[in-house]
């Protein structure tokens, strides 16, 4: 039997009174009971992980950024600066708008070429045998943004930024042992370094 105009408006009235309540309760009440939880227990990581040098935001611990020395006399691109601990490779130069992998596989000619080119650089640089050059040195990350590198990779150029900045060798290493993070839930993941954090406590080394 159709239904009288009565009966559909009473329908269409409830629905918009449940779409009202919905709305309010999932797009209203529970993102700010959520982001007050977050802001009351863990406001840093909730506001992104920022980090601050010398009261100004610098970074998030969350990205990964390159450190290097930008174009001047005898360069006319930016190269790595050697008084920096160094990310790994990104197939787009830390750039969040190009996030993402090169996509290409291991047995890709181009990428078995940039593995051998990033080794040998990356032995000069940090004054190293290449057979000794970790694995994530040579290999860029899924995402491109990846701030952490092994603590393998860490201590390698430990000999490096003591030497450009006038540091002992064992403060260095100090400061990379502080900053080794174990794995999440003591079983998840691998020990790793944030490179930016760790920059960050650089900064401040004398």
């Amino acid at each position: 039997m159709a239904q009288t105009f009565g009966t559909v408006v009473r329908q269409h009235v409830a629905a918009l009174r449940l779409l009202i309540v919905f709305t309010v309760i999932t797009g209203v009440a529970y993102p700010l009971l959520v982001t007050g939880i977050a802001q009351a227990t863990f406001p840093h990581r909730a506001n992104g992980s920022l980090v601050k040098v010398h009261g100004r935001t610098a970074a998030s611990s969350l990205l990964g950024q390159t450190f290097d020395l930008p174009p001047g006399t005898g360069r006319t691109t930016a190269s790595p600066d050697p008084r920096w601990f160094q990310p790994r490779p990104s197939a787009g130069s830390y750039d969040p708008l190009a996030s993402g992998a090169s996509n290409l596989g291991p047995n890709n000619a181009t990428l078995i070429r940039e593995i051998r080119e990033r080794r040998a650089a990356v032995a000069a640089f940090d004054g190293v045998p290449p057979r000794t050059v970790p694995v994530d040195a040579l290999t860029a990350g899924g995402s491109g943004l990846d701030p952490d590198i092994s603590p393998a990779y860490a201590y390698e150029q430990v000999g490096r930024v003591a030497r450009a900045r006038g540091l002992a060798s064992a403060v260095v290493h100090r400061l990379v042992a502080a900053h080794v993070q174990s794995r999440a839930l003591g079983f998840l993941g691998q020990k790793h370094v944030d490179v930016v954090e760790l920059n960050r406590a650089l900064s401040g080394t004398r």
